[in-house]
């Protein structure tokens, strides 16, 4: 905090601690020129009001409060950069780089702050290392017919993977829906342990090169690749600018697994299927990112996982 907002802050402080004193006595100086205990000069219905000053107790324990105040902004840190008469700090509270709390992760490891966690994850590895590693001896096509591998898998998956594919599995915009068969990258044992494993990084690059009448077109054509009710010309007028998809897509629009292209006739989308939601992917490109788990869980896990992803589809 810089020396202006610090002495801003001491200033504001005090002030209305001065303040609340004022108000504090005003309230207590009797300005009616009537003695305490006297009735007032007027009644209303019947009822006197007597001139009663407030409570003692009451007032004390005011002045106590305000005291401790003083006494607590002197002690303890609260008044700008001032770090009180017993020498405390107040905490940082600014945003941190990710380069920052890196440091601060690897000196709280050096003080020893977080060597519990890391004692309670070895416990757990110690625990139920080997019956991962005797079920990642087995085939994924052999744990996903198994009840007991299915239910460890599960947890494994909401724990891990259902923040973007959801506690079903049956994914959203953007986030591909795991329980049917189609599939980015493949949908075999090892190509779904593969794109756990190293992730994957999709990217479908703006097509600028098109006016809005042919975005509209290669929509339509698009549109009609799976079987949708089109309009005849403008699909027809698109089909000429499809070479250029068809570089991923490949002529037949039925996608390419090696580089994530997916598969446009089977009417199933993405990032959506209206003629709306086609036209802006065609025209700004989508990018999907998918993170790689195998250095945050580790083989073993990724195979039991595996095997409830490939399970699922299987169903």
């Amino acid at each position: 905090m810089s020396s202006f907002w610090s002495a801003w802050i001491i200033v504001l402080t005090l002030a209305f601690l001065v303040f609340i004193i004022w108000l504090l006595r005003w309230n207590m100086t009797n300005y009616t020129g009537i003695k305490e205990g006297e009735l007032m000069d007027h009644e209303y219905d019947g009822i006197v009001e007597i001139n009663n000053p407030m409570p003692k107790w009451w007032t004390i324990l005011f002045w106590i409060t305000i005291v401790w105040g003083f006494i607590y902004l002197a002690l303890y840190p609260g008044l700008g950069n001032f770090k009180g008469l017993l020498g405390w700090s107040s905490s940082n509270q600014q945003v941190r780089s990710l380069e920052e709390s890196r440091l601060a992760t690897e000196q709280a490891h050096e003080a020893g702050l977080i060597v519990e966690y890391d004692r309670q994850i070895e416990q757990a590895d110690e625990k139920f290392g080997p019956i991962f590693a005797a079920l990642s001896e087995r085939s994924i096509e052999d744990l996903a017919s198994d009840q007991t591998a299915k239910e460890i898998g599960q947890r494994l998956f909401i724990q891990n993977c259902a923040q973007c594919h959801g506690s079903n599995a049956m994914g959203g915009k953007g986030f591909p829906n795991l329980t049917d068969s189609d599939w980015l990258y493949g949908g075999s044992a090892e190509q779904i342990k593969h794109s756990i494993m190293e992730g994957r990084v999709g990217l479908m690059p703006p097509q600028s090169q098109f006016n809005d009448q042919e975005v509209a077109e290669l929509a339509h054509y698009v549109m009609s690749l799976s079987g949708r009710k089109v309009d005849p010309e403008l699909a027809k007028a698109g089909e000429s600018n499809f070479i250029v998809c068809a570089a991923c897509h490949g002529m037949d629009g039925k996608g390419n697994y090696a580089l994530g292209a997916p598969n446009l006739t089977d009417n199933i989308w993405l990032y959506g299927g209206s003629q709306e939601a086609i036209e802006e992917t065609i025209r700004n490109g989508r990018n999907g990112v998918m993170p790689a788990w195998k250095d945050i869980l580790g083989e073993d896990k990724i195979h039991v996982i595996s095997s409830y992803v490939y399970g699922l589809s299987q169903e």
